[in-house]
């Protein structure tokens, strides 16, 4: 039986609005909700707690592990405008790794990369290729889609760090558990800030997703 229950200490309440909390709980990627609770769920039942606002304030406590004064303040815009993350990782992948974009030309590995990353990271990386990353070249189209989503993944999560709590796990938790952006290198830190300076500028020339 699944049961989330009461802290010994007593429950501190968020100074967010429901339409806040509803928010950053049914935008939580069902990986993330599933872990805190039990793997064994099924996606149907994740996603029904979820949607329940009487669970809510609870779930989205238990998300955040506890790691903010949850009566310290609200939140301002999205850090990505509300932009799916995932996609925000591949354009700054695709950046890192420009030059090996830029060499791989034939068809059948062309359509088995883009299958991988999509067409918008691809010609995203290649014009932007004066601020590529990685200089060691890979031929090979699946090996280079894995590197774009590490690194490009690991960026994302460098520049969250520089952020606040809050706003860092409310696009965190939009990701799947388990990527890269839960442990970049240093290499990533020193590239984050200029590759994503250009992906939010791509991406602010957009509506806002949320």
């Amino acid at each position: 039986m699944l049961r989330m229950t009461q802290a010994a200490e007593p429950r501190r309440s968020f100074n967010l609005s429901p339409r806040d909390l509803s928010e950053l709980v049914t935008a939580t990627h069902p990986t993330r909700l599933a872990a805190r609770l039990d793997t064994q769920l099924s996606a149907a039942t994740v996603a029904r707690l979820q949607k329940s606002p009487r669970l809510q304030s609870r779930i989205a406590e238990l998300l955040l592990d506890n790691q903010m004064d949850f009566d310290e303040h609200g939140w301002g815009p999205d850090l990505l405008r509300g932009h799916d993350p995932g996609r925000a990782a591949l354009l700054a992948g695709g950046i890192w790794h420009a030059r090996s974009l830029l060499r791989m030309i034939s068809k059948p590995d062309l359509v088995a990369l883009i299958g991988r990353i999509g067409a918008e990271a691809h010609a995203f990386g290649i014009r932007n290729l004066p601020h590529a990353i990685a200089t060691r070249p890979i031929a090979d189209p699946q090996k280079l889609a894995h590197r774009i989503e590490h690194d490009g993944y690991a960026c994302l999560g460098a520049w969250l760090d520089d952020s606040s709590v809050l706003d860092r796990n409310r696009v965190l938790l939009r990701l799947p558990a388990g990527t890269a952006a839960e442990h970049p290198a240093a290499e990533h830190r020193n590239a984050a800030g200029q590759l994503f300076s250009l992906v939010l500028a791509h991406l602010v020339t957009e509506m806002p997703a949320i």
